[in-house]
């Protein structure tokens, strides 16, 4: 009963702090919070562990520079890659 006793344009000030509460906790934060997470990924990336590509390759971090990952596909077959491209591995689920 609150809301009615306020004038209207407080009402419309109201909803639209309301809306952009909600698109902060729902869209904003959760990417921000996600991107942080990846970078921490990327940072933490040493010689020897297993990756995937963007594309879906499975290969072995070799080293990173200026945004650019070396990795090696094969014994001997190294690729330069976007550092961003890098991910981990998804588990396999047995089922």
């Amino acid at each position: 009963m609150l809301l009615l006793d306020i004038a209207n344009g407080w009402k419309t000030a109201i909803m639209i702090v309301a809306m952009i509460a909600v698109f902060y906790f729902f869209l904003i934060k959760p990417q921000s919070d996600k991107t942080k997470k990846e970078a921490a990924y990327r940072e933490s990336l040493k010689n020897g562990d297993r990756v995937m590509t963007a594309g879906g390759v499975h290969v072995t971090f070799v080293s990173a520079d200026h945004g650019m990952a070396t990795v090696e596909a094969a014994p001997g077959v190294r690729m330069k890659v976007q550092l961003a491209t890098l991910q981990p591995i998804p588990e396999r689920k047995n089922g």
